[in-house]
């Protein structure tokens, strides 16, 4: 069965769980106290958000994603296929940004892609399904798992902020690489997601900066 992070408390009780699983995480909780739950809007929106805000400054990412919005209203996959190319660049999205958004609409609309199917895939083929299509990467796909379908053992292996603080929590010489970090969250598993939660409190800790999406 999928498990979901759905609230505070889900959380929670899967942090406690990880804690019991891997006595290495105990004091990683214990410096960061509990983390927050993240979360995003589901569905279409979610998606086309993470996807504009892709090699973007938050600021950056914020304007264009507003003006989106604003122009589109409800923001319905259909209207973002059925738009012209050029209107959504003169709000800010680059050509391989509107192609991403078109494609996905495409696949919607032609019923190939179910986002409410991969909430309850298991977080492996779900990511498979999302990096399949032209334009999302694996980090898009696994942050879209995690914040928007709340999926419990979503792992965003190639984030550099938890690549780091798994590196200085666990005392590794190197940081891991994206390949590297799949067998050291295999004890976490299935509960992953919410193991990223906590590394990237433990990296807001160590660098005094957020090492993820805002909100």
């Amino acid at each position: 069965m999928t498990i979901h992070l759905n609230s505070q408390t889900d959380l929670e009780e899967a942090i406690a769980a990880l804690v019991v699983q891997d006595k290495r995480l105990k004091p990683i909780l214990e410096l960061t106290g509990m983390p927050a739950l993240r979360q995003r809007e589901p569905g279409f929106a979610g998606l086309a958000h993470i996807v504009c805000g892709q090699q973007l400054s938050i600021a950056s990412a914020g304007a264009i994603w507003g003006r989106l919005i604003a122009a589109f209203d409800p923001f319905d996959p259909e209207l973002i296929r059925k738009a012209r190319a050029e209107r959504l660049g003169r709000l800010g999205l680059s050509a391989a940004k509107i192609k991403t958004l078109k494609n996905i609409a495409r696949e919607l609309a032609a019923e190939r892609l179910n986002l409410d199917v991969l909430a309850e895939e298991n977080a492996d083929a779900a990511h498979h399904t999302l990096t399949a299509l032209p334009g999302i990467g694996p980090w898009t796909a696994d942050v879209y798992l995690l914040f928007c379908l709340r999926h419990g053992d979503a792992w965003p292996a190639g984030d550099i902020a938890i690549q780091e603080a798994i590196k200085v929590g666990l005392g590794l010489k190197a940081r891991p690489t994206a390949k590297e970090m799949a067998p050291l969250a295999e004890p976490w598993r299935p509960l992953r997601g919410a193991a990223a939660h906590l590394w990237w409190s433990y990296y807001r800790v160590l660098k005094k900066r957020e090492g993820v999406l805002a909100k």
